[in-house]
């Protein structure tokens, strides 16, 4: 069977949730699929117009929370309805508190958190740079001193089936198990 059209996509893509203040300090929340780590301290968003885009250039500051499956509602829900007619962050029940080292929200539903700063922004494009300043993580999902995938169970988009599924189990050691084939 082949697929034509523009319907195709990367699969899987991320479940990001991008924190933001508003001018007067009101915090929202956006669901954001397509993300990716351009930098060891960088990550960069490509993102339609929306009040968080706005947030962000007031401030110069957001959050990125990991959709995770426990927060599958919620982060849903921040893809839904838009924190230009509604305040979403109220709507959803979250709590939040301000972020130890940037002007943006913590949703502290969220496990683990990046606080980043606007290193670019592109109001044409939509390409958002992050500086990663600070990441804070709950001690539920930790291991050894790193994040644990298993104890976190992030989700991903899979937009072909329109459903979030969660990160699988560990199936191979980067760096290494390639090793056997040279």
């Amino acid at each position: 069977m082949e697929f034509e059209g523009s319907k195709s996509a990367m699969i899987p893509e991320g479940v990001y949730i991008i924190g933001t203040y508003d001018e007067n300090g009101v915090p929202n929340a956006m669901n954001a699929a397509w993300g990716v780590q351009s930098d060891y301290s960088q990550i960069t968003f490509f993102l339609g117009k929306h009040k968080t885009t706005q947030n962000l250039q007031v401030t110069g500051a957001f959050t990125v929370a990991f959709g995770t499956a426990d927060t599958v509602a919620i982060s849903d829900y921040f893809g839904i309805d838009s924190g230009a007619k509604v305040n979403k962050i109220e709507r959803a029940g979250v709590h939040v508190h301000k972020a130890p080292h940037v002007n943006a929200p913590v949703i502290e539903e969220y496990p683990v958190t990046m606080e980043c700063t606007v290193a670019s922004y592109d109001p044409n494009t939509g390409i958002l740079v992050g500086e990663v300043v600070n990441e804070i993580a709950d001690d539920s999902v930790i291991t050894d001193g790193h994040v644990d995938l298993g104890k976190l169970r992030p989700i991903v988009f899979d937009s072909a089936a329109r459903e979030y599924r969660v990160v699988g189990e560990s199936v191979g050691r980067a760096w290494h198990d390639g090793l056997s084939l040279r």
